[in-house]
């Protein structure tokens, strides 16, 4: 089966992401088949498989940005559901439409993945990421149900108005939110990293146990600091590349 709703990303402007401010974001509904998302749901990792990240101190003064991750790796125990699924992202349908969408017709594309689970307290202090991110889609995996929308957790879109350099530290209340999303249900989130491309979420409310699921395709191109990770043996987020035959996630042409 097919995981994406095709009839959903095919409908999407790229002219318009490529032209929304403060820099090219769009929030899709819908972004998998209602059969999909109910799949991938029940099939997500568990906890027991993922790092814990809690006060891990970050560049520029940046608050920290505690999380349970799980990096994808060729070989990672997976349910059927979510094997599929990344097979499905690294196929040509895919990587034709992030391409059409970031305006990039050939030269080589990386693909690497995470699962990000937060806690109770949990925040994503502002930032734009690494010159390295050509986009990021963000895939929400929490219901009405299982995550209230007094507990927090929406994904904010964020204007400097040009006034601060990407590798600084500006506090939210600096900084304008031009959009605030609620990262539950059949949704996601595809935003191009730009200079001034700000994004956090404000610490999380909710009470101890639930725990607010996403999974993350970050869309690399082959920077100086790609190039010398790929040499150290190292994916573009710096961990080591375990391969597996008839494995990739690259998109070379």
């Amino acid at each position: 089966m097919r995981y994406l709703n095709y009839d959903i990303i095919s409908g999407i402007s790229d002219e318009a992401f490529r032209g929304q401010t403060p820099y090219p974001w769009v929030n899709i509904s819908n972004v998998l088949t209602a059969e999909g998302f109910e799949r991938l749901r029940g099939g997500l990792p568990e906890v027991s498989l993922f790092d814990k990240w809690e006060g891990v101190k970050r560049g520029h003064g940046q608050g920290y940005h505690d999380r349970y991750i799980l990096h994808y790796q060729p070989g990672l125990a997976l349910s059927e559901p979510w094997r599929q699924f990344i097979a499905e992202v690294q196929g040509k349908d895919y990587e034709d439409f992030i391409r059409r969408m970031i305006g990039r017709p050939s030269g080589r594309i990386i693909l690497t993945m995470e699962w990000y689970y937060g806690w109770r307290g949990c925040a994503v202090s502002p930032h734009c990421d690494a010159r390295r991110k050509a986009a990021t889609q963000i895939f929400y995996f929490n219901t009405e149900e299982d995550w209230k929308t007094d507990w927090g957790g929406n994904i904010l879109i964020m204007d400097d108005g040009g006034r601060f350099k990407a590798h600084s530290a500006p506090p939210f209340d600096e900084l304008r939110v031009a959009a605030s999303l609620d990262p539950r249900g059949n949704g996601s989130l595809l935003f191009m990293r730009t200079d001034h491309s700000w994004h956090g979420v404000r610490p999380l409310g909710s009470p101890d146990g639930p725990l607010r699921k996403l999974f993350i395709i970050t869309i690399n191109t082959p920077t100086f600091q790609v190039w010398w990770r790929r040499v150290r043996g190292k994916d573009p987020d710096g961990y080591r590349m375990r391969p597996a035959p008839g494995a990739s996630a690259d998109i070379a042409s």
